[in-house]
């Protein structure tokens, strides 16, 4: 048996677009999904919308005793900023009853909220007029985090800006699984530059409002590439990678600049975005208390196969790389390696000022679920329970090393939505029955989860 640290999270993630449903429920307006859905359904996966989800926002006091019941200590979700500013402008009073209900609850049962602002789930009204690519994006977003913090920071003690916003300039802007799924390098840039100027200005305005006990940090999906060989090319593959996919927000989140590769990388190919002057000195000042990491497969690369004379896609700058010794979930076509996790906590340890950490997202994706059923009905999801032991085991020798990391949240507490996938894979300690009135059945995962949270010891004999 190892032990975990004394008071460590114990905990799942999900998101409001994934799971509160009530697409158009009391005054919220329509996000990107929404209005992509309702434009393009045949793009979703067996035309499965965000209109309910999990349904989550009829349901959520029946979930917190779901939670109570595997002994979660500590929860991440997000506000949807659609439904707690409609316009942008004006607050939602049936919002504001909700969620201080539902964040209520969460301490009532002794489970500590960790609240997220942003989960990929873009406003209509701000799409309209460029997204992120528009720098009063900035602004309207650190309006929506203050108004937040007023809201319920008396509740909230532990707040998050964004959850992976590489991921929607990738998906959204180098790629076709987010919206506006347009490919432009240099837009990309820029709407990545004013999401980290969002998150900026939204952590001045949290420390302006000096909320007691308050911490405030971001989530972000992180491995250190590997490169494919000790070749000066597949070196500068990786440095590339590291820089674009792991330091162009974790370095000024947390140490309050950007990388100078990075902004010589950006600046040879004729892709800085634009900037205000003020910009360098308000990242200085407002770094994170605590970061949230995801992990789930590693970022393994070669040098591109060609030269390039402009780069137009990230595929230009480093190529994937399939190691040979891999072994994989088939379902997501994602790499299973723990070892990672140590890495990433070295990472933090050595690099990221030891600053408090902790995994906010980790967990394996499974299709056809019901496969596994027992005769009693209980999904038997052994698989599930084997990556996260895999991986707790690579955390703790981090730990023991001399990271300070302070949780640990599963992804997800039940089956959810997400997003053109669907429900094709699932990921939860419960099983969402969509077939019988979006029933919730406890996994084999989520009873070992339970006992794992309260021993705060993991048995890793079967391990070895």
């Amino acid at each position: 048996m190892i032990q975990f640290p004394k008071d460590f999270f114990w905990g799942a993630a999900t998101s409001a677009p994934q799971t509160e449903g009530a697409s158009f429920e009391d005054g919220k307006s329509a996000s990107t999904w929404d209005k992509w859905f309702e434009l393009n359904p045949e793009n979703f996966n067996a035309h499965q919308g965000p209109d309910t989800t999990s349904d989550l926002y009829h349901r959520y006091k029946t979930d917190l005793a779901l939670m109570t019941e595997i002994h979660m200590n500590s929860y991440r979700t997000s506000i949807a900023w659609t439904r707690l500013l409609p316009d942008g402008k004006t607050l939602n009073p049936a919002a504001v009853a909700y969620y201080r209900d539902y964040f209520s609850g969460l301490l009532a049962r002794g489970i500590t909220p960790i609240i997220n602002l942003f989960h990929f789930d873009m406003p209509w009204w701000l799409m309209e007029i460029g997204g992120f690519e528009n720098r009063k994006s900035v602004d309207a977003f650190a309006f929506y985090a203050k108004t937040a913090f007023e809201q319920f920071g008396d509740l909230v003690k532990y707040w998050t800006t964004f959850n992976e916003p590489i991921v929607h300039v990738e998906c959204g802007y180098l790629g076709s699984d987010h919206y506006p799924a347009i490919h432009d390098f240099k837009r990309a840039v820029q709407v990545g530059y004013h999401t980290l100027m969002a998150h900026v200005y939204a952590v001045e305005a949290f420390r302006k409002l000096n909320l007691k006990d308050g911490k405030i940090g971001i989530i972000l999906n992180i491995s250190p590439a590997y490169a494919r060989s000790e070749s000066k090319a597949d070196q500068l593959a990786k440095k590339c990678a590291d820089a674009l996919l792991c330091e162009s927000y974790l370095d000024p989140a947390v140490l309050g600049k950007f990388p100078e590769f990075l902004i010589q990388l950006l600046s040879k190919n004729q892709l800085l975005p634009d900037v205000v002057s003020t910009d360098n000195t308000k990242i200085s000042q407002n770094t994170v208390d605590f970061i949230g990491l995801n992990y789930y497969q590693p970022l393994r690369v070669q040098a591109p196969q060609k030269a390039h004379e402009k780069v137009s896609a990230l595929s230009d700058l480093f190529e994937p790389y399939l190691w040979p010794e891999r072994k994989m979930n088939t379902y997501r076509g994602w790499e299973i390696y723990p070892e990672a996790l140590y890495d990433v906590a070295l990472m933090m340890k050595n690099k990221y000022h030891n600053l408090p950490w902790y995994v906010s997202e980790n967990g394996m994706g499974v299709a056809d679920e019901t496969r596994f059923l027992d005769e009693n009905g209980m999904i038997q999801d052994d698989y599930r329970i084997e990556f996260m032991k895999a991986h707790l085991k690579q955390l703790h020798k981090g730990i023991q090393a001399g990271s300070n990391c302070f949780g640990y949240h599963a992804w997800t507490f039940i089956d959810c939505w997400s997003w053109r996938n669907g429900y094709r894979n699932r990921y939860g300690f419960y099983q969402l029955d969509l077939a019988d009135h979006f029933k919730r059945k406890v996994k084999k995962s989520g009873l070992w989860f339970k006992a794992l949270a309260q021993s705060n010891q993991l048995d890793t004999d079967d391990l070895d």
